[in-house]
């Protein structure tokens, strides 16, 4: 039992402040009724190719993907090959990513993996994970990503916050570092699900496991979770 109950405003640190228990015995149950629950999830983001989809995960850091595709719908008829992003005027890049935040960094990070696959991989994306977080601003959650969703190579789980604020309140992990989280899930999944539980996991968090106010009274997996206990008592 926790030695103290947090303030209200620690609702989100909740995670930090208790231990957790090991819940991986329930994963394939838990696993079954967020399937079942969301049914039909896709990628939020938009894209045609797998160029489009490197660019817009790049991107998508620090923002939200509504604003993200926003910017795409323009960015996509402006820039359509990598040498269109290679070649690109970078002050003129800044300009046209401005409202995705951090716009320098994603511009400058765009431009210089667009120049290494121009010259390194023929103008075409590359498939592997080592090819891909070669690239600058490319991490293995973005080369999950890419290679799930563009390429149909199961690789890993792609963890973003809510995929680990989501994965440690069920127990499946107490790690917060996010290429250890991705292995505790990889040793608990299917290899055909792991990209569906990132996306799963985002869904559920975002709508019901939210970081400051979960809605655990409405959560479909509420009997199989250990925080759900320490968050309706403290609602």
């Amino acid at each position: 039992m926790p030695e103290r109950k947090p303030k209200k405003s620690d609702t989100q640190d909740f995670v930090s402040e208790y231990d957790i228990p090991d819940n991986k015995h329930n994963f394939d149950r838990i696993w079954a009724l967020l399937k079942e629950e969301y049914p039909d999830v896709k990628p939020s983001l938009n894209y045609s190719n797998p160029l489009e989809l490197l660019v817009a995960t790049v991107l998508s850091a620090q923002s939200t993907d509504v604003q993200i595709n926003r910017v795409t719908d323009k960015l996509f008829k402006k820039y359509r090959t990598a040498e269109d992003y290679a070649s690109a005027d970078l002050r003129e890049l800044e300009n046209d990513l401005y409202s995705t935040g951090f716009y320098k960094t994603k511009a400058k990070n765009i431009k210089t993996a667009a120049q290494m696959i121009v010259e390194k991989y023929n103008g075409e994306v590359p498939k592997t994970m080592e090819e891909l977080i070669s690239l600058p601003g490319v991490g293995r959650k973005t080369a999950n990503i890419v290679l799930a969703r563009a390429f149909g190579i199961a690789e890993g789980v792609a963890v973003d916050t809510h995929v680990k604020r989501v994965s440690r309140r069920l127990g499946f992990t107490k790690n917060s570092d996010p290429a250890k989280i991705e292995q505790d899930l990889i040793s608990l999944a299917r290899r055909e699900d792991l990209d569906s539980i990132s996306m799963i996991f985002i869904y559920h968090g975002r709508k019901v496991c939210q970081a400051r106010r979960p809605k655990c009274k409405i959560c479909i997996v509420k009997d199989l979770c250990p925080s759900s206990i320490i968050f309706i008592g403290n609602n």
